[in-house]
């Protein structure tokens, strides 16, 4: 599956009379992120991972064409592709879209499939092709970084990494052999090790013959390889090191996260890490080298009922942010999804917003405001997160608690965390329990949420 998003004629050459193209492989599923949703989709701020990281790519780096590589679900594939028709709009660089693999190694291949297609359609001879290969992740990489990769595969270089010095002393260990503790085997010479960062870049000849011996492997001695440029090395191909950034790290775990984001916050203009467009930083002005922090967080609650409607209505149920086949729907406003309304409006009360009434209407959410008449309640989370944020609130985490009799939850809750999570563009847990048959809940006769909700300032 593959799209194009700009149809502009291929005319870009570099200076050298080269052609250069990127693949920004952004079809992680970020799994140790914990957000419930692909690691490219994750906000940092107002935008996702992918748009930041397409930030760096410019009219000046030459590229006549970058392929981005998505995660298959329908839903985030569309989303994440909105930032590729911004990129080919902001730059006119060709853009191409097509879905990832099962590993790193299957979605780098299907990005530089899309390369080769692209290249053979409009006549680039290999030999004149490098291929520079991103990862995402590294939201922050500046464009001097894409700039020292390419100008080393068109010096002649085979294959070529940004890397940093290592700082930290870097001890070889052995099996664990008593009391869980590791034996060093050699302590090694920290001036002659980097820590390789991306993208990396390729002469297509080079990669084709990388994407050859990865198609001879099985899953598992592919997987030994973790990256590219290690394959390349094993084939005998010439690796050389350019110099990284600091601000490339890889976004992996929440801390890498905070890091991420609190770089952001402390660089908010175009001379900032990976932002050559200032229009596009939502900080833009702050001035370079002023760090700001959260301020004290601040908890809100809010609680949902609604009651299920009778069995003479029949209407389809919605909680949580999914439907539910075959469990009869509630009675109330918009869709009636308790669990999205208390997360709504345990953001309106930790940010001070009033509640739900105040913003969506008192009496049939939506009515107050025709854009949003009708809304489903994840759509109405998504608007409660805009607000919260255009209020200059940041989201921690939501946290909701259903009490009910049906439907059965916990084989849906992954499924409706990330839901959730996605509307309000910050972590949101679901949990689920009964009354021990007391009350209405008990009673079968409707549902319940309560939510909590955490945010901070962010100046």
């Amino acid at each position: 599956m593959s799209a194009e998003l700009s149809e502009r004629p291929d005319d870009a050459l570099t200076e050298s009379g080269r052609r250069r193209a990127l693949v920004v492989v952004a079809a992680g599923s970020g799994t140790r992120l914990g957000h419930g949703m692909a690691k490219a989709a994750v906000p940092l701020d107002e935008r996702t991972v992918l748009a930041h990281a397409l930030d760096a790519v410019t009219e000046e780096l030459g590229f006549g064409v970058v392929v981005l590589v998505l995660p298959a679900g329908p839903e985030v594939f569309e989303h994440l592709s909105a930032a590729g028709s911004l990129l080919a709009n902001r730059t006119g660089i060709e853009v191409v879209v097509t879905v990832g693999g099962g590993t790193r190694a299957a979605s780098v291949d299907a990005g530089v499939r899309a390369v080769e297609e692209h290249a053979s359609a409009q006549g680039w001879a290999p030999e004149q092709t490098a291929v520079l290969i991103h990862d995402a992740a590294r939201a922050l990489t500046p464009p001097e970084v894409y700039q020292r990769v390419a100008a080393a595969v068109e010096a002649g270089a085979p294959a070529a990494v940004p890397g940093l010095a290592v700082a930290d002393t870097i001890k070889q260990v052995g099996p664990s052999e008593q009391l869980g503790a590791e034996p060093v085997r050699s302590t090694l010479a920290r001036s002659e090790l980097r820590a390789v960062q991306t993208p990396q870049g390729f002469a297509m000849p080079t990669l084709q013959a990388v994407r050859a011996h990865f198609a001879g492997l099985d899953e598992t001695a592919a997987e030994a390889f973790t990256d590219e440029a290690m394959a390349a090395e094993h084939l005998g191909h010439l690796v050389v090191v350019v110099p990284g950034h600091q601000h490339a790290l890889k976004i992996t775990t929440p801390t890498d996260l905070v890091t991420v984001r609190g770089l952001l916050r402390a660089y908010g203009t175009a001379d900032a890490p990976g932002a050559k467009a200032a229009a596009m930083r939502p900080n833009a002005g702050r001035d370079i080298g002023a760090p700001t922090g959260p301020g004290l967080p601040r908890v809100g609650i809010g609680h949902d009922i609604h009651a299920f409607a009778p069995e003479t209505e029949p209407c389809r149920l919605r909680l949580g942010g999914l439907d539910w086949p075959g469990e009869q729907g509630l009675a109330g406003h918009s869709d009636g999804d308790a669990a999205a309304h208390a997360a709504c409006a345990a953001l309106f009360s930790a940010a001070g917003l009033g509640d739900l009434g105040t913003h969506f209407g008192a009496d049939t959410i939506g009515t107050a405001r025709q854009e949003i008449a009708g809304a489903s309640g994840a759509r109405l989370l998504e608007e409660a997160g805009r607000t919260v944020r255009e209020a200059g609130f940041e989201i921690g985490n939501v946290a909701v608690q259903i009490v009910a009799s049906r439907p059965k939850f916990a084989p849906r809750r992954e499924e409706s965390e990330a839901a959730l999570t996605r509307a309000a563009g910050a972590p949101v847990s679901v949990s689920a329990t009964t009354s021990d048959g007391l009350g209405f809940t008990g009673r079968g006769e409707g549902i319940m949420a309560t939510a909590t909700a955490l945010v901070y300032t962010i100046s």
